[in-house]
């Protein structure tokens, strides 16, 4: 399958230092969940001469406009895109919602952080590429957790080689709510663990496996199992729920030397490394010879000095548009999640069969 290539592995500024100028316009569509905090993160980079606030809700406007009184609030996002001012657009809207709004904003030659997923359907993804590229604009997917120091933290040790040959992972992402309406607990929560995971193993899965199961709202699965399939027989594991009385976000690696917790819900220390494994013996006479050895070393707890994921992926969105670099989380980002999302739909509604991860190819690149 596919190998994710090295944009993924550069830093968040892919070495350059930020540019000075300031950008004359941003404008945030969306101040329900998420929003707000673009919001907030944009007003203290002051990285732009004006922020606009979109939404059709005059209670979250009114909020928005209270707490930073200079930023411009709007319900008509036809206006902020006719701001010849405005140099990015932020869409932090409801999911099927991404791929309209996006297309008009790249349509009106803006650049566009669009929040995770990218789109519904890879086909929709690879549009918004193709157009993005056409325009020679910016088409930045908003995987936090890719900014994420613990995150980038794990990505190099598996990278380093220090766990040795990976085994496989597990990641698990539940808590009580918040019950989505119009897409289901896989393409809420674990967009976060696939493109965690992809980050970190640097390929995409052959295949997806998908079980799940809707408990309030038919159609919408509240908790769901998926299993990704890497070449090697690499697999990974990832349980999500919007029904779990706890608050779990933990993801384990295993290696043939090394095994790597990372905790997001621990105040400190959210990345371990346990020096265990299981060794056999390499020469035996008679089956009564073979026995395994189980290695207890040490942990490690690597330091990790963090800062907000959503101000580094701002001013990277940022960084971007003033220097026309490709983000670290870009439209392919977007595509291979989307894809991997959807074969994993695909999956869910036959039963959790086997389905073949299919990546659109890109015009020519």
């Amino acid at each position: 399958m596919e190998i994710i290539g090295e944009t993924l592995r550069n830093p968040v500024t892919n070495g350059r230092k930020a540019a000075p100028a300031r950008l004359g316009a941003i404008a945030v569509v969306g101040l329900g969940y998420w929003g707000p905090n673009w919001v907030r993160n944009l007003n203290h980079l002051g990285c732009a001469e004006r922020v606009i606030a979109c939404d059709l809700d005059a209670g979250r406007r009114e909020r928005i406009a209270q707490l930073y009184p200079n930023t411009k609030t709007t319900s008509h996002f036809d206006r902020a895109l006719a701001d010849p001012e405005v140099e990015g657009v932020i869409i932090a809207t409801p999911v099927g919602t991404h791929y309209e709004m996006a297309r008009r904003a790249l349509e009106a030659d803006k650049s566009v952080l669009v929040e995770k997923p990218l789109a519904t359907s890879p086909a929709e993804a690879t549009d918004l590429v193709e157009l993005a590229r056409d325009r020679g604009r910016v088409l930045m997917v908003g995987h936090t957790f890719e900014y994420s120091a613990p995150v980038v933290k794990l990505r190099d040790i598996v990278a380093s080689g220090e766990l040795g040959e990976i085994f496989y992972i597990s990641s698990t992402r539940a808590n009580l709510g918040l019950l989505q309406h119009d897409v289901n607990v896989a393409w809420d929560l674990a967009v976060h663990d696939i493109s965690i995971i992809l980050m970190a193993m640097g390929q995409v899965p052959e295949a997806v496996s998908c079980h799940g199961e809707s408990h309030y709202r038919r159609g919408i699965e509240d908790v769901a199992l998926l299993t990704l399939h890497f070449p090697r027989g690499v697999l990974a594991f990832i349980h999500v729920s919007w029904l779990d009385p706890n608050k779990i976000r933990r993801t384990t690696v295993v290696g043939s030397r090394k095994m790597l917790v990372y905790d997001d819900t621990a105040p400190q220390e959210k990345i371990r490394v346990y020096d265990k494994r299981v060794d056999v013996q390499r020469y035996y006479d008679t089956f009564g010879d073979f026995q395994y050895s189980y290695r207890q070393g040490d942990i490690q707890i690597p330091r990790i000095d963090e800062t907000e994921p959503l101000r580094l992926e701002c001013e990277h969105f940022v960084d971007c548009i003033r220097n026309g670099a490709t983000p670290r989380t870009d439209g392919l980002s977007g595509l291979r999640v989307v894809s991997v999302l959807h074969a994993a739909s695909l999956s869910l509604r036959n039963g959790g069969r086997m389905t073949a991860v299919e990546i659109p190819p890109v015009g020519a690149l």
